[in-house]
């Protein structure tokens, strides 16, 4: 997984940790944008299963995180962008 330097930024101005994107990768419900991207995320299935994999404590001390949203091309598979949701995502 490589990331543009963009994503880089963000990913530190936002204070976004590493782990965070480990478990966007394994966890992380993938939708996409319509515009080359996919928009991986945190939905409550995948909560469910990461507290199944890794207990509910340690995802209860990431909640803040839980909110947190990677764009990766479809291209290439590289990290365009990493954020914070503000708003809910609406799935048809």
């Amino acid at each position: 997984m490589t990331r543009s330097s963009h994503a880089a930024v963000r990913a530190q101005q936002r204070c976004i940790p590493p782990l965070i994107e480990q478990w966007l990768d394994q966890f992380g419900e993938e939708k996409y944008d319509g515009n080359g991207g996919i928009l991986l995320y945190f939905s409550r299935a995948s909560i469910r299963a990461m507290e199944r994999a890794f207990g509910r404590a340690p995802v209860r001390k990431m909640t803040e995180y839980l909110d947190a949203y990677k764009v990766e091309s479809s291209h290439d598979g590289r990290v365009l962008t990493i954020g914070h949701r503000t708003k809910r995502l609406k799935c048809r």
